[in-house]
């Protein structure tokens, strides 16, 4: 009965890591650790989840923000 529901959830979240990652490649750059959009999804996956390994960090003030509302 929930399966429609969690599918709903799962989509979302698997599209908001998408843009999210890409968003973060673009701001970010290379230079920040964000070689490429697989890199910058692994890192909102691992932000999302609260995992948060620390080896791919926001450094400018707006990769911060975007950070704090995720």
């Amino acid at each position: 009965a929930s399966r429609r529901k969690i599918a709903v959830f799962m989509s979302f979240v698997l599209m908001m890591v998408i843009v999210m990652g890409t968003l973060m490649y673009v701001i970010e750059g290379p230079e920040s650790g964000y070689t490429s959009i697989p890199v910058s999804i692994y890192w909102a996956i691992t932000t999302v989840t609260t995992v948060g390994f620390g080896d791919i960090t926001p450094k400018t003030d707006l990769g911060r923000l975007i950070t704090s509302m995720m």
